[in-house]
């Protein structure tokens, strides 16, 4: 078995995280009933937070026994960003991010409660030519590197990194930081995706993530019960199961 794999104890079948990336409230309970238990474990982002119903759904997915991570990147003043994260204490929400910088993720740690604060490094929609227009005049793993030892050292409980820097972290940094990592492509990606920096499910798991997220591959599925099985399946491949 491969070295990097997570030794974290966490039930293989919630180390998927599936985005709920739809329009609204109602198309995200009807793709919830219709995966059933072959997910436990929905992120909830921004497009469903402007829908309306927000802090409702996180209670009807938690009725149900679903695990919840509320993916909202909060960036702003960082008393503002405090009481943003304060206001999750009491929903059940497991992870919820921040995106910004030392004074930032500081206020979220400091305001987490039993909510764990994932620091966003580098989106895996980017790739090194965004990086050069934004003004970052580094390597993408020294930045993401840069990030997570941060954030670590300022209280928060993991980061989001794409797979393909998962290996550094777990080198460079302490093994108890949460490495999720989102763009999971389980199939040739497609030219019109916008993820750029992805990985396979397997890969993911080999280089070290803790948790996956897989949005768009089991969406857009014919058969969404079955693809997210097919997930399910490869994670069993990884870890045994």
């Amino acid at each position: 078995m491969n070295c990097l794999l997570s030794a974290k104890p966490i039930p293989n079948r919630e180390r998927l995280i599936m985005a709920l990336d739809v329009p609204d409230i109602e198309q995200a309970k009807a793709l919830v009933v219709e995966i059933g238990d072959s997910v436990c474990f929905y992120k909830i982002g921004l497009e469903l937070f402007m829908s309306g119903g927000y802090f409702e759904f996180i209670g009807w997915l938690k009725e149900r026994d679903k695990k919840v991570f509320v993916d909202l990147k909060f960036f702003d003043v960082p008393e503002t960003v405090g009481r943003a994260v304060r206001a999750l204490n009491g929903t059940g929400v497991e992870f919820t991010t921040v995106h910004g910088n030392d004074a930032i993720m500081q206020a979220a740690a400091r305001e987490k409660g039993s909510v764990k604060i994932l620091a966003v490094t580098v989106l895996t929609s980017l790739d090194r030519g965004d990086l050069d227009d934004l003004g970052f005049d580094c390597d993408v793993e020294k930045l993401v590197v840069s990030r997570a030892r941060r954030a670590l050292a300022l209280g928060c409980d993991g980061v989001i990194s794409s797979g393909l820097e998962v290996p550094v972290l777990r080198k460079e940094i302490d093994n108890k930081l949460l490495v999720i990592s989102p763009g999971i492509r389980p199939v040739e990606n497609r030219p019109e995706d916008d993820q750029k920096r992805v990985v396979s499910v397997e890969q993911a798991f080999r280089n070290g993530a803790d948790y996956i997220v897989v949005g768009r591959p089991i969406r857009d599925a014919p058969d969404r019960k079955e693809a997210a099985e097919r997930v399910q399946r490869q994670i069993d491949s990884v870890f045994g199961g």
